[in-house]
């Protein structure tokens, strides 16, 4: 790629981005698997989602502000062409290998293949379907679909920064009455955890409490520069009251997940805690911006690809390394499905990804008009 086309890497993004991918893979095997073989982790390993979902609304946000903010000005042609050269050729790749590979899905029903292609298969999803894990991606690319909408429209009003702060404020508080009103249709019984996770876990408009939070702090970065000057020149502090959040929230949902509190308020305190390690991450003095973790940036490279593939995988190899002597829960196993895991999405990312990277990199360089 031209060099005036690379972003630098920020390792403190990558190194949350590698967290990520490692608590879904956690948790994905202790649901698919094998359970107990991560431990807590494994059961709050679902939080990795949430953290993918605070790193894009960010990062999306500040692209779409600073176009907004620069002179060529902000292209919706250009941002989607960009958005989708960068996530439909993997989503499309695993998704043929569910539909043409009977064998890759296994046992597991199948939706209707429109429900995909539309991004709409999050909505009332059942769990235990076969590709259930893409209810992730369909949030993110309704996500990605809205956002720059919302923010052209509301660029074109003379109040714009008021209201942008009011969505964002107005976007937390109809996330908390959905939940509310959902956990007191559904969750309660005869319905149980399948209406948890049917009408509230999985649906966009209980969920995008992380994407939002990410967007808040692009709109702060770009908007508000005096301010984020301030905020990031705490970086450690910040990190310290971050790990702190993160830690009472993980043991809350690890104790109480499905009550109504949690169910209710849970989620914007999860995600104004990670978005403090966001902020350490972005902090220049922070031990979290400048501590290149071995390996975190493959890893991050490579999560999206590792995200689409590695479920499957691993409920396909732990029956072919059970009849092996080698039993899921064992070390042995658990090392070879990680590595298979990594080694899956290094090929689907250099196969599949790169060659339409750089179709982006030449037709839709960058967001501007």
């Amino acid at each position: 790629m031209p060099a005036s086309t690379i972003t630098p890497r920020l390792y403190g993004l990558d190194t949350l981005r590698a967290l990520a991918i490692v608590l879904v893979f956690a948790n994905h095997y202790e649901l698919f698997v094998s359970s107990g073989v991560f431990g807590f982790w494994g059961q709050i390993g679902w939080t990795g989602v949430d953290l993918f979902f605070a790193l894009s609304g960010y990062l999306i946000g500040n692209q779409i502000f600073a176009a907004l903010r620069s002179s060529q000005g902000f292209s919706l042609p250009h941002f989607y062409g960009r958005r989708f050269l960068r996530t439909l050729p993997n989503f499309y790749c695993v998704l043929a290998l569910y539909y043409l590979w009977p064998a890759f899905r296994g046992e597991y029903a199948l939706l209707p293949l429109w429900k995909f292609l539309t991004f709409t298969q999050n909505i009332n999803l059942t769990p235990g379907t076969a590709f259930s894990h893409a209810w992730s991606l369909c949030v993110e690319e309704q996500f990605y679909v809205l956002l720059p909408v919302v923010a052209l429209v509301i660029a074109a009003c003379r109040k714009s920064l008021l209201w942008a702060w009011v969505l964002v404020a107005a976007s937390f508080a109809a996330g908390m009455l959905v939940r509310s009103y959902l956990w007191d249709e559904y969750v309660q019984v005869p319905r149980g955890g399948l209406g948890y996770y049917k009408y509230i876990y999985y649906a966009s408009w209980c969920r995008c409490d992380e994407l939002v939070a990410g967007v808040a702090l692009a709109l702060l970065k770009n908007h508000h520069p005096a301010a984020w000057r301030r905020i990031t020149s705490y970086g450690n502090r910040t990190l310290l009251a971050g790990l702190a959040g993160a830690a009472l929230m993980l043991a809350l949902f690890y104790h109480h997940h499905f009550e109504y509190r949690v169910t209710v308020f849970g989620y914007p305190a999860l995600a104004a805690s990670i978005s403090l390690l966001l902020v350490a991450a972005l902090s220049p003095g922070s031990a979290l911006h400048q501590w290149r973790v071995p390996g975190a940036a493959s890893l991050a490279l490579w999560s999206y690809a590792i995200y689409l593939l590695h479920k499957q995988l691993c409920i396909l190899l732990a029956p072919v390394l059970q009849g092996q002597g080698c039993a899921p829960d064992g070390l042995p196993a658990v090392l070879i499905m990680i590595a298979a895991s990594i080694g899956a999405g290094w090929l689907l990312y250099s196969l599949v990804e790169m060659p339409f990277m750089r179709l982006r990199t030449r037709y839709f360089p960058t967001n501007h008009a």
